[in-house]
């Protein structure tokens, strides 16, 4: 005998509808379901693509669960939410907008999100799962279910015909082949779908390409995800494949985790019509996910072990030059080597370090220069590398939040006095100054290469900020000597900085010499590069300043997080760019650094 529909135990709950402004100012819809009673926690509900909010609202009641807020969003271009009906400008918007969209509910309703729980379906399940990997929110708990990591097509070669289209048609849109009988076997949820007017038929080619580039990072770097997660399985589905989901379970690197494979169900899993005993499941995972504090691993020894030490570890290895790798890495430093006697960025990376300061301030500028045209192309075609287009956006992130940073300051009255601990030539952090409507009181620079000191003070004094700035030589692992610096700054910078050091040691070092200089109520800006598509190509054809192969050790962003956490700092912004290489963060000095254990 089938399970029936589950019903709910209590009266059937009604929601409030309001809007929150996204980042860019775009007003998006969501529904709120106030928990009867004392709150015991909040649930956000995120809906399948081409849907809405309301096709969700069921399992407010069916999870029965009334001392929970519950929260739906409709998400851009969807519902009743603006915007072209299955467009977004790319997946990463959408990722940030969930980041505001539990802003919104923490700093409106009261809800911190370590009491916030996520159930999302289909690409909400993907773009949850990006959400918790690249933001690395302290989630209480998410509930996946049927992500679409690899959407079927049924048509050859389709996703790299739709990529060749977008890239000579630029974005279009595709209309879905699913019909509402390959989604359910629920007759209502069916005719509901068939009848709904505010179901998007159609996607966006560029969301379309972005959910796919983004599934399969977010698949093999799943093992950064560490917040407690439940997958559910549709054995059945018409839509997407279960390889990946499979996939992304098994390297989850979270200790709290469990899967359910619904042998026969569809793609709407939590629409099914014999769901009864699934929602069930779902309800006792989140009561035990709230009745419990929040299941997470130490991460600080991730640079002990882990994958991204036994990467990097890889990556020291030489290769035998014998063999296809070794000789075709040769091939490639070969290349390199001809390459710096054209290219200006070249030669400057073989003659600094391709991580330098020097080098940095290459890409920051964005101009080529090598020797006549040839030598010009080829400088163009290295800073257009993904690794430096990735640099030059993370300066704009880096921008952003120290205008945001010194505009708070201003308005509570305190000084505004930047320190950057290792500021190379400190071209992004005067390029800010002159760019923001904040003067600041003070401005150190500190590098520990004397040739950035000299190249930074010829800045300083050709951007005519003499009387405010100074640059000095320091090492910004030396805690005692960051402690010290006068004046006492209010504003911390560390941008591409521990990115290149893989001990966790040093770092929370560093930072709790920040942490001491740092007064209390100031800030920090830090960078993070949690994923990079090239490490191998870096680490065998590129060196740093002291000649050595440029080998990174990847941080997760909750690893450096917990970092920062630890020093006494809470973050209270990020910024991420597309291919979720680079982030950079905004935390707040709020109490004294953790004992060290």
């Amino acid at each position: 005998m089938r399970d029936p529909t589950p019903a709910p135990c209590g009266p059937l709950r009604t929601a409030h509808e309001a809007t929150f402004v996204a980042h860019d100012g775009v007003p998006l819809f969501y529904r709120h379901w106030p928990a009867a009673g004392p709150r015991a926690g909040a649930i956000v509900l995120l809906h399948r693509g081409h849907e809405h909010s309301g096709r969700m609202a069921h399992l407010v009641d069916e999870l029965d669960l009334p001392h929970f807020d519950f929260y739906a969003w409709d998400a851009r271009g969807h519902g009743r939410s603006p915007g072209e009906r299955g467009h977004a400008p790319s997946f990463g918007t959408s990722v940030r907008d969930l980041q505001t969209f539990t802003d919104h509910i923490g700093h409106e309703h009261g809800v911190a999100v370590e009491d916030l729980s996520v159930i999302a379906q289909s690409v909400a399940a993907v773009l949850c799962a990006a959400w918790v990997h690249d933001y690395a929110p302290r989630l209480r708990a998410q509930v996946l279910a049927s992500p679409a990591f690899d959407v079927k097509f049924y048509v050859p070669l389709a996703r790299p015909a739709l990529a060749l289209a977008r890239r000579l048609r630029g974005n279009f849109f595709v209309t879905s082949y699913v019909k509402s009988r390959f989604l359910t076997r629920d007759p209502q949820r069916q005719a509901s779908y068939d009848t709904d007017p505010l179901i998007a038929r159609s996607i966006s080619v560029d969301v379309l390409l972005g959910l796919h580039a983004t599934a399969r990072r977010i698949v093999a770097d799943a093992h950064a995800i560490v917040a407690p997660t439940q997958l559910l399985v549709s054995g059945a589905d018409w839509v997407v494949r279960h390889r990946p989901q499979h996939e992304f379970f098994d390297r989850l690197g979270s200790p709290v985790k469990e899967k359910l494979v619904l042998d026969d169900f569809l793609h709407d899993t939590l629409g099914e019509r014999d769901r009864a005993p699934v929602v069930a499941r779902v309800r006792e995972f989140l009561l035990r996910m709230h009745a419990q504090p929040i299941g997470r691993p130490d991460l600080r020894d991730l640079d002990r072990a882990g994958v991204a030490h036994d990467e990097a570890r890889a990556l020291r290895e030489p290769l035998p030059w014998w063999t296809p790798r070794g000789l075709g890495w040769a091939i490639a430093r070969t290349a390199i080597r001809a390459g710096t006697r054209l290219s200006q960025g070249m030669r400057i990376g073989r003659d600094t370090g391709f991580n330098s300061g020097a080098s940095l301030d290459h890409v920051y500028r964005d101009r080529a220069e090598g020797l006549g045209p040839i030598g010009r192309l080829a400088d163009r075609r290295y800073l257009d590398a993904p690794g430096w287009r990735g640099i030059r956006r993370r300066k704009v992130h880096l921008e952003e939040l120290l205008r945001l940073a010194m505009d708070r300051l201003r308005a509570e009255g305190m000084p505004v006095r930047v320190l950057d601990i290792a500021a190379g030539h400190g071209r992004y952090v005067l390029d800010a100054v002159a760019a923001g409507g904040v003067r600041p009181d003070a401005i150190v620079l500190r590098d520990v290469d004397p040739r950035h000191v000299a190249a930074g003070t010829a800045l300083v004094r050709e951007r005519g900020l003499g009387t405010i700035a100074r640059f000095e030589r320091g090492d910004a692992f030396d805690r005692d000597a960051l402690a010290a610096v006068e004046p006492h700054p209010t504003l911390a910078i560390v941008s591409g900085l521990y990115e290149l050091f893989p001990a966790n040691d040093r770092v929370a070092g560093s930072l709790a010499g920040l942490a001491a200089a740092v007064l209390p109520g100031g800030w920090l800006v830090y960078t993070n590069q949690p994923w990079h598509p090239q490490l191998e190509l870096i680490a065998r054809t590129l060196t740093g300043p002291d000649g050595a192969p440029w080998v990174m050790r990847r941080r997760t962003q909750a690893e450096i997080d917990d970092l920062v956490r630890d020093a006494g700092f809470a973050k209270v912004d990020q910024r991420i760019d597309e291919e979720g290489m680079f982030t950079v963060s905004l935390a707040r000095r709020v109490r004294e650094p953790d004992a060290a254990r």
